[in-house]
């Protein structure tokens, strides 16, 4: 039996959002073509790693994702349902922190993967600003985008993965602490969907 809660058409945008991780992570690889090192190569490699883990670490780890969110607009609190708010109190679990700490030492292994072959692609970015520290920089932001793809989905999986019995006895989460337990990104909203894909709000 299907779990009710799949029918919540936010889970699904946003686990598809593991699209974007290779796109970024190609675009870290040909960031890190440019030019040769200028530093060391463990100085190079931590600086990207820092810059790309420890924002979206601490997020997911003090103020998830909230995913009842599309691009730069986001659904009020006030108008998430009863069912929503029970998704939210599932991404504060502690299976939730779990993840978000092993996925990051999933990903040092692909960047340090990607620094190693960075060099085979020097022709590939010789349009590219040829200062290695504007690689570099580069490189950072776009191993936190990827990173940020990789680890939401992870997260949404998480939840799509709870048993129906589970979720019948989940608490909502209170309207009045999603603010600030969540990181909402975007101008907040009363409806994003269609009617007929968005679930009906709370009256």
């Amino acid at each position: 039996m299907i779990p009710s809660f799949w029918s919540e058409p936010f889970l699904w945008i946003h686990l598809a959002g593991i699209a974007a991780f290779p796109i970024w992570l190609g675009i870290v690889l040909l960031s890190l073509a440019i030019a040769n090192p200028l530093l060391p190569a463990w100085l190079e490699f931590s600086l990207i790693a820092v810059i790309g883990i420890v924002p979206v670490l601490w997020m997911q780890l003090v103020k998830p994702f909230n995913i009842f969110c599309i691009l730069v607009v986001a659904l009020k609190p006030e108008v998430l349902t009863v069912e929503q708010r029970k998704i939210l109190s599932l991404f504060k679990r502690p299976l939730e922190r779990v993840g978000a700490i092993a996925a990051p030492l999933f990903l040092l292994l692909v960047l340090w993967q990607i620094y190693r072959i960075a060099p085979l692609a020097l022709g590939i970015s010789s349009l590219a600003p040829s200062r290695r520290i504007a690689g570099l920089l580069v490189a950072g932001v776009a191993f936190m985008l990827s990173n940020l793809f990789f680890q939401i989905p992870l997260s949404v999986l998480g939840v799509l993965l709870t048993k129906e019995s589970a979720f019948a006895t989940t608490e909502p989460y209170p309207v009045e602490k999603i603010s600030a337990d969540f990181t909402i990104a975007g101008f907040q909203v009363d409806r994003i969907l269609p009617r007929k894909l968005s679930p009906k709000t709370p009256s």
